[in-house]
């Protein structure tokens, strides 16, 4: 009689044969809009093999903070690599705050290092940023697993916990307040951590993605992204089990035809649907503009006076980063910048001293 398989080994199985399967026609359909929306792409075998659409240097030694790489996860069958970068100052006593920041489909961190100008952003605010890095084994595309089987998504889920938890014990200057940020599926799973992990997070974010525990299915993650499914918040409000959700913010391009707008919608509604019996939120609209950068529309809902939720509709913007680096897939120079529009909310919440 043979041996009987962990259910760990037999999840990880799944995750790495039969589950990338279900994500790579969705990541193709995102990768092949990436590349007909970069300018001057990089060219050669390379850029397929490693399936980034526009492949950046390794991140440049930089005044005033220092990278690092690493490699962790849950063993060897679900280990990914990961870049941290760590600004001066802070301390084991008074700890930088750390923003988990998850590259989308058809990206590794070195592309969306450079498309976020992590580095710049963080030194220059004062919190460390940990990039981890979606294994091609894990998804074609390099796209995080946010939809499919409870068991799936859960240990990809994870997988970045356990990053965080190893980056936080290696270097204790950065064990400050969690924040999450990702785009299009890195924002997908960015919220779908702070669903199963609220308690962790001082807020989180999403930047062209999808509403988190909207699919199982290729399909149905094609209904979603087209606004066509929404989760089920009553479903959603048995595992949270009274833990309260994180504050969050939402950018999204209201021309975005891999994910539409309607997934910020309902990630933003999702939040809301999610307050306790008896709390109420307060919302109001507002434009935004300044100087030729794309306009915007923030919509804004507070509770008790405190943020929680903030949904920034930039107007013009497609699937890409808002304000990226020029040269770069997913990548739009035009708009307002996206890590300090999402950073301006993480500051707030870090202002009011929520959780």
């Amino acid at each position: 009689m043979g041996r009987r398989k962990s259910p760990l080994v037999s999840a990880l199985f799944k995750l790495t044969t039969a589950g990338v399967r279900q994500s790579a026609r969705i990541g193709k359909a995102a990768a092949r809009h990436g590349l007909a929306s970069g300018s001057k792409l990089a060219a050669g075998a390379g850029r397929v093999l490693g399936a980034v659409a526009t492949p950046a240097a390794a991140p440049r030694p930089v005044a005033g903070g220092r990278w690092y790489d690493g490699r962790w996860g849950l063993g060897p069958l679900a280990m990914r690599r990961y870049r941290l970068f760590v600004p001066t100052g802070g301390s084991a006593r008074q700890p930088l705050p750390l923003l988990l920041l998850l590259h989308g489909c058809a990206q590794d961190t070195a592309a969306f290092a450079a498309v976020t100008r992590a580095a710049a952003v963080a030194r220059s605010r004062g919190f460390a940023v940990l990039l981890p890095e979606q294994a091609q084994e894990a998804n074609p595309q390099r796209c995080w697993n946010w939809f499919g089987s409870a068991a799936r998504v859960g240990i990809e889920t994870q997988i970045l916990m356990a990053i965080v938890e190893r980056a936080v014990a290696d270097h204790p200057r950065v064990g400050g307040p969690l924040f999450a940020l990702g785009l299009s599926a890195g924002g997908a799973m960015a919220l779908t951590l702070a669903l199963g992990h609220p308690e962790r997070f001082a807020a989180v974010g999403s930047h062209s993605g999808a509403a988190p525990h909207s699919a199982r299915t290729p399909l149905q993650a094609g209904q979603a992204m087209r606004g066509r499914r929404t989760p089920d918040a009553d479903a959603i409000a048995l595992r949270l089990a009274g833990r309260r959700l994180p504050p969050l913010v939402l950018i999204h391009g209201d021309l975005d035809g891999v994910v539409s707008f309607e997934n910020a919608r309902a990630s933003a509604d999702l939040w809301l649907d999610l307050l306790p019996d008896g709390v109420a939120a307060s919302g109001r609209d507002c434009g935004v503009r300044r100087g030729a950068r794309r306009p915007l529309t923030r919509s804004e809902w507070t509770v008790a006076g405190q943020p929680y939720v903030r949904l920034l509709r930039v107007h013009g913007l497609a699937h890409a980063w808002s304000g990226g680096a020029s040269g770069q897939a997913f990548s739009d120079p035009a708009g307002p910048d996206g890590l300090r529009l999402a950073w301006q909310f993480f500051a707030a919440v870090l202002a009011k001293g929520q959780r």
